[in-house]
């Protein structure tokens, strides 16, 4: 029940954060935004994934996935997405204004 209402306020939580919609984004990018924010005013040790190159995110996020960077959950959702849907996830967020 509480995922269904996170997705619900997702788009507007996208839209707030950057202008950019839900819809705009790729298969996936939602999920990102829960822990990578960029929100003005948050104090993250996470880094916003928008603005960032797109190799960079591409590269950890497949990283993640093969096992060969240490991680508490990013090996376990990296997992679940194809190199493609990686590929243009990171194409999507680099082109988003931080």
């Amino acid at each position: 029940m509480v995922r269904s209402r996170t997705l619900l306020i997702l788009p507007f939580v996208l839209a707030a954060a950057g202008g950019a919609s839900a819809a705009d984004a790729p298969r996936g990018a939602s999920s990102c935004t829960g822990c990578h924010t960029s929100r003005a005013g948050i104090e993250d040790a996470l880094a916003s994934l928008k603005g960032r190159k797109a190799s960079e995110i591409a590269e950890a996020m497949l990283a993640f996935k093969e096992g060969g960077k240490p991680a508490t959950v990013m090996n376990r959702i990296a997992k679940g997405f194809s190199d493609a849907e990686i590929t243009a996830m990171a194409d999507w967020f680099a082109e988003q204004q931080p």
